[in-house]
C-alpha cells in the first residue's frame, strides 16, 4: 500500500475576486479555482475577465498554486464560438485546467488540444465508477465526485477508475444533485445549469401528505440544508483517497475564504505532522462565524435526513450565542454559549426569518449591572446594544441570539492577505565559483520550482588585499531576500584564492537571480493548440437540409412525413401502460416505475400486444447499484432510457462483451444535458441510437441545437411534468418517520402520496425512485405542442409525452390530441387550448417559452 504523502493533497479554495485569491494564496491554498464573464456556475459573482488571465495564472504560479477555470455551464449551440475563444485563451495562458460539465465542450476542447487538462464538474453528476469510465476516452484528468457520496463510495470509486477524486468539504449545499436540478430554470427562467441559480431551495413549502396539510411548527424550509462542514473528518476523507479539498465559495467574501481556508490547512498539515487533526472549539466558532446555516457533514458518512435540514431558517446565522433569558429597561440578559465582546453584531431570532428581524451591534456587556471590559465568556450576561439599533418591545423571552459578526476576526482575517510582505517563501540553493580575472560565476535554483538560473558578475574577480570574500559574506548578501518570494536554504562556495569584486556587484547578481527564477515560476504552462472550425464536425448534408428548411418558410409536410413521425409514451403505472395500450397505436412505451418489481408486468403487456418497451434508468448511479441494470437486461426489454453516464457506460460494456445476444436500443435522456450538437454526436459516437436534448433549451436554443444535429436520432419531450428537484434527501424520511434512511424509515412512500405546496398554493408532487432518492415535479404539466410543426420541419421524427399522476382517461386524451396534431388535423395551439380547458392545473409553455 502507497504512503499517502502531505504533497499528493491538494487544498483548493474559491476565488469571486482578486482578494479572494490573495486570500486563498495567503492562507496556504494549493490550488484555485475561479470563473471568467459569462461562462461558469456562479454568474453574479463578480468573476474575471477573459483578459486578465495572464495576470492570474503569472500570479498564482508565482507562489507555486494552481489556477482551475470553472466552466462548469452548459453550453448552448450558439455560444460554441464564444466558448472556443475562451477556451483558446485559457491554453494560451497556462491554466492549469478547465472545470467542464458540458461533455460537448469536453469534445470541443479535445478537438482544440490533445493535452489541455479537463476536471469534470460535480455538475457532470460522477457519482459511481462507471461514470468515471465513461470519461476516460476523453482524457478528463479528475472528476469532482457529487456531493451525495460517502466515504465508502468515495474509497470505492477511486480504487476501482484508478483516477484522482476531488470532493466538495466545506460551503454551501445544494439540496439536488447538481446538474439535475430544474426548478430554478422552470419558476423563474434561470438556470442551474447555467450558473443562475435563485434557489428555490430556501424558500418555504407547506408538506401536503394525501392531499392534506400536515402541521410542521416552525419547520417549514423543507429543502434547504444546512452548510457542509467536514474538518472534523479531515483524516477519514484522506484515507478514502480524497486528494483534492474542495471548499464553496466564489459569492463569498475574502474574509470567509482567508478563515476556511486557513483552518482546512492547518487540519490537513496536523494529519500529516502526525497530530490531532481535529479543529478546537473556537477554530469551529470562527468558522461558523463567517458564514453558516448549521453545519453538517452532508451525505459523508451516509445517509441521514434527520441531520441534513434543520428547517426553521433559510440562511447563514453565524454563531448561536444563547437565548435571551430575561429583557430589562435597556439590555437583555442571556447564558452564553459563545464569547462575546463589544462591537460584535447580533440578530435576534423569533422563530420567523420571513419578518423582520431585531439586530445590530454590542454597546456595552454587563455582569450583574456591572460593565465588563474584554471578552465575556460565559454565565449570565446582560448585552446593551446600540443606541437605537434594536426595539427591546419586539423581543421574547427563549428568543434565540445569534452573532452575526465579529469585526475583530475580520480584521484579523484581512491582515493576513492585506499586507506588503510577500504570501509564502521559497527556499534557494545557490551555488558560487569563481577565478582570479574571470567573473563570479552563481547557479540559483529554486528548489521547490524546480528551476535553475545562472547569473555572473560584470566585472572580473581581483586579487583581495585585505577581507577576500568567504561565505559568511555571501550568506550575508545573497541571503538578503526580504521583500521576495525567496529565502536562502543553501550555499556551496568554491574560490580559487583570496578573491573580490564590489558590493554592488553580489547585490545586482541577487536581484537579476529573483528576477530570473520568478520569471521562470510565471512562465506559462504550454499546450498543443490545433486551428480548428467549431461546426468542421457538422455534415455538409445536414447543414444543406437546414439552410433549404430556413430559406422555405416553414415547408408543408407531406402526409407521407407526417405518418413517419413516431409518438412514444413515457408512463409512471401499470394503468397508464395498459390505456397506452388499448385506445392508441403508440408503439414505443417507457416504464418508469418508483418500484422495479412492476416492471414485469408492464414488458409482458406491451410485448403480449406486440409493441415494443423501454425500461428506465435511475438518474442517478451509486457504487454497488449495478443490480438494477442487470434487471433490466434480464427481463429482455426492447430499448433502455439511459439517465446517467454510469449506466451508459454498463449497457455499452454489455454491449460490447456480448457481441452475439440479442442488445437493447440504448436511449439517452435529458439527464445527459445534452445542450449542443457537439454533446450529441458525443453519445450518440459512444454508442447510444437516440438521444434527447436539455430541458434547459428554450425554442431558439432548441432551433439552434436542431440546425446542426443529426435530428433523425434525437427524441424531443413535447409534453411531460417537469422534474424539478432530484434530491438524496428524502422527504417521506424525514418528515413521515422516525427513521434515518430507508434501512429504518418503514417506507412511508408505500402508503402516502407526498407534495409541496409553495408559496402560491401550487403542490408540487414528489416521488420515490428504486434508491430512495426524491424527485419533486413540477404541478403543472407542460407542453411545445405549438412548436411541434417547426421541429417536424428541422427533421425531428419522434417526440415523446410524458406522465405522472394522469388517469388512464387523460393518458387517451392527451395521447390523441398530439397525433392529431402530429397528423396535421388540428393545430399546436388546439392542443395547447384543448389542453388548458381540460386539465384542472391548465399548462404551461414552460422552458420551451422564447
Amino acid at each position: 500500500m502507497r504512503t499517502i504523502r502531505r504533497e499528493d493533497v491538494e487544498l483548493l479554495a474559491p476565488a469571486g475576486d482578486w482578494d479572494c485569491l490573495r486570500a486563498a494564496v495567503a492562507n496556504g491554498a494549493d490550488a484555485v479555482f475561479f470563473g471568467v464573464e459569462k461562462f461558469n456556475a456562479r454568474a453574479r459573482a463578480h468573476n474575471f475577465t477573459m483578459a486578465e488571465l495572464p495576470d492570474i495564472m503569472s500570479f498564482l504560479h508565482l507562489y507555486g498554486v494552481q489556477g482551475f477555470l470553472t466552466f462548469n455551464i452548459l453550453v448552448f449551440e450558439e455560444e460554441l464560438n464564444d466558448a472556443k475563444q475562451l477556451i483558446e485563451a485559457c491554453v494560451d495562458a497556462g491554466v492549469d485546467a478547465v472545470i467542464v460539465q458540458d461533455l460537448g465542450l469536453v469534445k470541443m476542447i479535445r478537438e482544440i488540444s490533445p493535452d489541455f487538462p479537463i476536471h469534470g464538474s460535480t455538475q457532470m453528476t460522477i457519482t459511481s465508477p462507471e461514470a468515471v469510465e465513461f470519461t476516460k476516452p476523453f482524457d478528463i484528468e479528475r472528476v469532482v465526485l457529487g456531493r451525495e457520496n460517502n466515504l465508502k463510495q468515495i474509497k470505492q470509486i477511486g480504487d476501482q477508475a484508478k483516477l484522482p477524486m476531488e470532493v466538495f468539504v466545506h460551503g454551501a449545499l445544494c439540496v439536488s444533485y447538481s446538474g439535475q436540478c430544474l426548478t430554478s430554470e422552470m419558476w423563474g427562467g434561470r438556470s442551474a445549469n447555467r450558473g443562475e441559480c435563485a434557489q428555490a431551495c430556501r424558500l418555504p413549502y407547506d408538506l401536503m401528505v394525501d392531499g392534506e396539510q400536515k402541521p410542521m411548527g416552525d419547520v417549514t424550509y423543507l429543502l434547504s440544508p444546512k452548510d457542509l462542514a467536514a474538518i472534523e473528518i479531515v483524516p477519514e476523507l484522506i484515507e478514502a483517497g480524497v486528494r483534492s479539498f474542495k471548499i464553496e465559495g466564489r459569492l463569498k467574501t475574502p474574509e470567509y475564504v482567508a478563515n476556511v481556508v486557513s483552518k482546512y490547512r492547518k487540519a490537513i498539515d496536523r494529519y500529516f505532522d502526525g497530530l490531532d487533526a481535529r479543529p478546537s472549539k473556537e477554530e469551529v466558532r470562527e468558522l461558523q462565524q463567517s458564514f453558516s446555516r448549521g453545519f453538517t457533514v452532508g451525505f459523508l458518512q451516509g445517509t441521514n435526513n434527520k441531520q441534513l435540514v434543520d428547517g426553521t431558517f433559510p440562511k447563514s446565522r453565524g454563531v448561536f450565542v444563547g437565548r435571551i433569558k430575561q429583557i430589562l429597561r435597556d439590555a437583555v440578559i442571556c447564558e452564553l454559549e459563545a464569547p462575546l465582546k463589544r462591537g460584535d453584531g447580533l440578530v435576534f431570532d423569533a422563530g420567523d426569518p420571513t419578518k423582520k428581524e431585531e439586530g445590530g451591534r454590542i454597546y456595552d456587556l454587563r455582569r450583574k449591572g456591572e460593565k465588563l471590559e474584554g471578552e465575556a465568556e460565559g454565565g449570565l450576561i446582560e448585552i446593551v446594544m446600540g443606541r437605537n439599533d434594536v426595539e427591546l418591545g419586539r423581543l421574547h423571552v427563549g428568543d434565540r441570539i445569534w452573532k452575526t459578526n465579529d469585526p475583530a476576526l475580520d480584521k484579523r482575517l484581512r491582515q493576513t492577505f492585506e499586507t506588503d510582505k510577500p504570501y509564502r517563501t521559497f527556499p534557494v540553493s545557490v551555488k558560487v565559483t569563481g577565478v582570479l580575472g574571470e567573473t563570479l560565476k552563481s547557479w540559483w535554483t529554486d528548489v521547490k520550482g524546480g528551476h535553475t538560473v545562472f547569473v555572473q558578475s560584470e566585472l572580473p574577480l581581483v586579487q583581495a588585499e585585505k577581507r577576500p570574500m568567504d561565505e559568511q559574506l555571501f550568506t550575508e548578501q545573497f541571503g538578503r531576500l526580504g521583500g521576495t518570494i525567496y529565502e536562502l536554504a543553501e550555499l556551496d562556495v568554491q574560490l580559487d584564492g583570496a578573491l573580490i569584486v564590489p558590493m554592488r556587484e553580489l547585490n545586482g547578481m541577487r536581484r537579476m537571480a529573483v528576477e530570473l527564477m520568478e520569471d521562470e515560476r510565471q512562465k506559462p504552462r504550454a499546450y498543443i493548440k490545433r486551428e480548428v472550425g467549431v461546426y468542421d464536425d457538422v455534415p455538409v448534408a445536414v447543414t444543406e437540409h437546414h439552410a433549404a428548411v430556413t430559406a422555405v418558410n416553414a415547408p408543408t409536410l407531406s402526409q407521407a412525413d407526417r405518418s413517419s413521425v413516431e409518438l412514444t409514451a413515457l408512463c409512471r403505472s401499470l394503468d397508464q401502460v395498459k390505456a397506452v395500450l388499448a385506445t392508441t397505436d403508440v408503439n414505443l412505451i417507457y416504464a418508469d416505475f418508483e418500484f422495479i418489481k412492476q416492471f414485469p408486468a408492464a414488458v409482458e403487456a406491451v410485448h403480449a400486444a406486440g409493441r415494443k418497451i423501454a425500461l428506465v434508468t435511475p438518474r442517478i448511479h451509486m457504487p454497488g447499484e449495478t443490480g438494477y441494470f442487470n434487471n433490466i437486461l434480464k427481463l429482455k426489454p426492447d430499448a433502455v432510457l439511459i439517465r446517467n453516464t454510469g449506466a451508459a457506460y454498463y449497457f455499452l460494456k454489455h454491449r460490447f462483451e456480448n457481441p452475439d445476444a440479442p442488445q437493447p436500443q440504448l436511449i439517452g435522456d435529458f439527464s445527459l444535458n445534452v445542450a449542443n450538437h457537439k454533446a450529441a454526436d458525443l453519445f450518440l459516437a459512444a454508442g447510444l441510437s437516440k438521444v434527447t436534448p436539455s430541458y434547459d433549451l428554450n425554442i431558439q436554443q432548441m432551433v439552434d441545437l436542431l440546425r446542426r444535429a443529426e435530428t433523425s436520432k434525437l427524441e424531443v419531450v413535447i409534453h411531460q411534468h417537469m422534474p424539478m428537484f432530484h434530491t438524496e434527501h428524502c422527504v417521506y424520511c424525514t418528515f413521515l418517520s422516525e427513521g434515518t434512511d430507508f434501512t429504518n424509515c418503514g417506507r412511508p412512500c408505500e402508503e402516502k402520496r407526498v407534495s409541496l405546496q409553495d408559496r402560491v398554493g401550487m403542490s408540487h408532487p414528489v416521488r420515490v425512485d428504486e434508491g430512495c432518492r426524491n424527485t419533486v415535479y413540477n404541478a403543472i404539466d407542460q407542453s411545445g405542442a405549438e412548436y411541434l410543426n417547426h421541429f417536424m420541419d428541422l427533421g425531428i421524427r419522434s417526440f415523446r409525452v410524458e406522465f405522472l399522476e394522469e388517469t388512464p382517461e387523460k393518458v387517451t386524451e392527451i395521447l390523441d390530441l398530439y397525433r392529431k396534431a402530429i397528423d396535421g388535423q388540428i393545430s399546436g395551439t388546439q392542443v395547447w387550448r384543448s389542453l388548458k380547458a381540460t386539465n384542472q392545473l391548465g399548462v404551461t409553455k414552460g422552458t420551451l417559452v422564447k
